[in-house]
């Protein structure tokens, strides 16, 4: 079956620097499932938060499904529970409680049929960073831009 992406967090790249990287199963009702297989999510201000031994996935947005019958409650922000082993969690609690570090999704995909989310242990860029990353990012384009050039000419 292979992965079915959902949705990706592409700010998160330019905003933090990614350290570490974690596959999480999601605790989803049957309503929510349908509407990530009709892609209708979005990670971009969402964040990871552990609390009592267990991870919950913070202010990501699941559209509610359109043909569900109203079952249920229809919040779409709810915190969704994330499933991982309980060393990776107390060893993301220890990391997380350092200066700087936070937990935050990547992406959201199908894997085989399951819904799962890529977290990210990551540190914040300062502003300095994010100019410099941008400024690396130009010079490389301009580069590969000449160098294309230069090919072709000759």
């Amino acid at each position: 079956m292979g992965i079915k992406l959902v949705c990706q967090n592409k700010k998160a790249a330019h905003q933090y620097s990614i350290e570490e990287r974690y596959e999480a199963g999601i605790s989803l009702r049957g309503d929510e499932v349908k509407s990530l297989r009709a892609g209708r999510a979005n990670i971009n201000d969402s964040y990871v938060r552990i609390t009592g031994g267990e991870a919950f996935l913070i202010n990501a947005h699941i559209s509610p499904y359109e043909k569900a019958d109203g079952f249920g409650e229809k919040e779409p922000r709810r915190a969704r529970k994330l499933l991982l082993h309980k060393t990776e969690i107390k060893r993301l609690a220890g990391k997380t409680e350092q200066k700087g570090y936070t937990l935050i999704p990547l992406r959201l995909y199908f894997k085989d049929g399951r819904a799962k989310v890529e977290i990210a242990l990551a540190r914040g860029k300062k502003l300095h960073d994010r100019r410099e990353a941008l400024k690396k990012k130009t010079v490389d384009k301009e580069m590969e831009r000449a160098l294309k050039m230069r090919i072709r000419r000759g």
